[in-house]
């Protein structure tokens, strides 16, 4: 089996906290990398210096969050990737996650899911010529997200097939996909070659993971059975202290 990769994301483990001091919590925990949400709002520089202090790495950020299903805002959208690949070359991050934006009211849906294959077919030379994977991300709407476009991983499964590149793949976020279909390994083990990044939080309550309904180590088995040498981000909100939690979850995410 192979060794799953664990990541933390700081701005929903930590959040509130500066980032260096964040980054060195999750050093601390034994885990060797980080990731978080929007670069343009952050000081990149206190980023890198707690980064290399740490010996870590950068799993993933994400674009600017400009919609792909709205045909409208291509160039605006592609001006953002072009920002945002910059910026991941410069914190040595080989992964970007985009949203891809809320529902378009009288758009038909089958419209919005050509604008958005059609953008991110624009992207793909931008990410080829760069060496970035871009992640598309599906969300439920039945609880966080709702008007959110993208719901089901078979939709972003098939715009991934349509689109035909390499550097354009899926983040399966596994709580999001409880919410949203389930039937989570089957979906994960048909698809695998499909996904760049997994996030995991427990459900109900996006809390830690061992909290809730979902079995973190079968899935995670299911994972390791793979080819898959990505990262599993844990993107939770912790309901005990966050540190003690952190090293309690990586000695089992490892095991």
């Amino acid at each position: 089996m192979n060794q799953l990769r664990p990541s933390v994301c700081i701005d929903a483990v930590f959040e509130g906290l500066p980032a260096g001091e964040a980054i060195q919590l999750v050093r601390k925990s034994g885990i060797s990398a980080f990731e978080f949400w929007g670069w343009w709002d952050r000081d990149l520089a206190e980023i890198e210096l707690a980064r290399d202090q740490a010996g870590m790495q950068i799993s993933a950020c994400c674009t600017k969050f400009i919609s792909l299903v709205d045909a409208n805002l291509r160039d605006q959208y592609l001006e953002g990737l072009e920002a945002s690949i910059r910026t991941a070359q410069r914190l040595k991050c080989k992964t970007l996650i985009t949203q891809v934006g809320d529902a378009l009211p009288g758009v038909s849906r089958s419209n919005q899911h050509a604008s958005l294959v059609e953008g991110l077919r624009e992207a793909a030379p931008l990410l080829e010529a760069s060496g970035t994977t871009l992640v598309i991300e599906p969300l439920n709407e039945l609880i966080d997200h709702a008007g959110y476009f993208l719901v089901r991983s078979d939709e972003a499964f098939q715009i991934i097939d349509e689109v035909n590149c390499p550097n354009v793949k899926v983040v399966f976020d596994i709580y999001h996909q409880q919410i949203s279909e389930g039937q989570l390994i089957a979906n994960i083990k048909a698809n695998i070659e499909k996904i760049a990044h997994f996030h995991a939080a427990g459900n109900p309550g996006r809390n830690e993971l061992t909290s809730g309904e979902l079995h973190y180590p079968s899935i995670f088995d299911a994972i390791r059975e793979s080819d898959y040498d990505g990262y599993v981000g844990l993107e939770y909100w912790p309901l005990n202290e966050a540190s003690t939690g952190l090293s309690e979850i990586s000695n089992w995410f490892e095991s």
